[in-house]
């Protein structure tokens, strides 16, 4: 078992990933398609909806050997799980899970990332969460690289598909005894922004696996007939993002499969009723189900299972995206209220304005001075290899204190005009450890606890 120090400074050492997209890739989800299509039509399964005009991804904007450190990674995962559903009580600690797979990948920067020996050993218990939360980190990371790379001008957030949602429709339906209306769904958004115009949103469907590439080509399939699950805009015009993650258990190289599917909806141009106010409080629409279909000639076609954002919600859609992005970072700080504040009650307000539950292990209301700014959040304490390490996740302290009196539209522009200087990543000697600055102002920090050894001590028998 490695010391603690160095799983540390690991954490801040690049490595390389293989990035799959192409030709081939395509026609191997194509013929994954047409194999389950065949299969659910001679089950007489309901035949699913995908996104069809698959594409490669252009070696420009996702070069095939990239380069990731895995402390952005986990910084990128914990971000994307802080308004998590999961678990006992509120759920504020639910990013924490993100760092039990601080040595579960291994690499160089002349080498690709792999399983290590506690990878193996948390496949073997959580198979499928370690491939899911890591095939999320992954996804989510690379996204962001590419969708910068496209939009140079912009400001790129990721939103959780089912917070957002939940803003505007009911995704379970209690009357009619159904469990989820919506089986299929992206898993997240990607909002691409600038300060006073029309955002554009992209769906994004993440899986993981400890299998091979046909099983990837198998998921991609599957992500088709999620990302297709959300129209942002007209009919069969939203773009999306598909990617499989694939953690082999046999000692080789992860790979991240990825496509993409064109489309020239999910803009939120200039909506028909009126301009977002982003400083609203949040607001509980109840838009109606289903996607929407174009109208020919004088009969209007059944509408189909999903959920559609039409003109007249483009206000409210751009207002809702705003404020879950604004939410999720108030939950990577630890305080309820400042996140309750940006959720309506569907969202799930309620999971935080309660007290703290005692499970959560943390100390509310840290503030730490790194690289010479000032950072608000909550500290963490727990055993890593035997030492006592302590784990800072928080935000810049002008972000948070915008955000909990509800200034949306000056936060978008703090951090739109600094996405280009504001994110660090390094081992920070002052703070002692590992430090990862995003762009939208969020801080995840790690280091041994101070005044212990920096060595293992024995454990003793009970």
């Amino acid at each position: 078992m490695k010391p603690t120090e160095e799983v540390l400074q690991d954490l801040t050492q690049p490595s390389n990933v293989s990035v799959h997209s192409d030709v081939v890739l395509v026609g191997k989800v194509e013929a994954a398609i047409a194999a389950d299509d065949k299969k659910r039509k001679e089950n007489e399964d309901e035949p699913l909806r995908r996104k069809l005009a698959l594409a490669p991804i252009p070696q420009t904007e996702l070069p095939r050997q990239f380069e990731v450190t895995l402390w952005d990674v986990l910084h990128t995962l914990a971000r994307a799980t802080a308004l998590s559903w999961r678990g006992a009580g509120r759920g504020l600690a639910e990013h924490w899970g993100a760092l039990k797979y601080t040595q579960a990948l291994a690499g160089g920067r002349n080498s690709f990332l792999g399983l290590t020996d506690e990878g193996h050993r948390i496949a073997d218990h959580y198979k499928s969460l370690q491939s899911g939360e890591l095939g999320i980190g992954f996804a989510l990371t690379l996204a962001e690289h590419m969708l910068r790379s496209r939009f140079p001008d912009h400001t790129v957030t990721i939103v959780p598909v089912d917070t957002a949602l939940r803003a505007g429709w009911a995704l379970t339906s209690r009357d009619k005894g159904e469990k989820v209306r919506y089986r299929y769904r992206p898993h997240y958004f990607a909002e691409i922004w600038r300060p006073g115009e029309p955002s554009l949103t992209i769906p994004l469907a993440c899986k993981g696996n400890h299998s091979d590439s046909a099983t990837s080509a198998e998921q991609l399939a599957s992500a088709s007939a999620h990302a297709e699950a959300v129209h942002i805009g007209p009919w069969n015009e939203t773009p999306g993002l598909l990617f499989s993650t694939q953690l082999p258990t046999d000692g080789g190289t992860m790979t991240v499969h990825a496509l993409q599917a064109p489309g020239s909806g999910g803009r939120l141009f200039p909506a028909e009723v009126r301009e977002p106010n982003l400083n609203a409080p949040p607001f509980q629409a109840n838009v109606m189900p289903n996607i929407h279909p174009p109208t020919k000639g004088l009969v209007a076609p059944e509408p189909v299972r999903g959920c559609h954002v039409q003109a007249k919600d483009y206000a409210w859609f751009q207002e809702s995206l705003a404020h879950t992005t604004a939410a999720g970072l108030m939950a990577f700080t630890g305080s309820g209220h400042a996140t309750a504040r940006h959720l309506t009650d569907r969202q799930g307000h309620r999971r935080f304005t309660g007290l703290e539950h005692a499970a959560n292990m943390s100390v509310q209301d840290a503030t730490h001075v790194l690289f010479g700014n000032n950072y608000v959040g909550t500290d963490h304490v727990f055993r890593l290899n035997g030492p006592r390490v302590e784990a800072f996740s928080g935000v810049d302290e002008e972000v948070f204190r915008l955000l909990a009196r509800g200034n949306v539209e000056e936060y978008r522009a703090l951090v739109h005009a600094g996405r280009h200087v504001r994110p660090r990543l390094t081992f920070d000697k002052d703070w002692g450890g590992p430090v990862s600055v995003h762009a939208d102002g969020s801080v995840l920090a790690l280091r041994l606890l101070p005044g212990q050894d920096k060595e293992p001590r024995p454990s003793r028998a009970r």
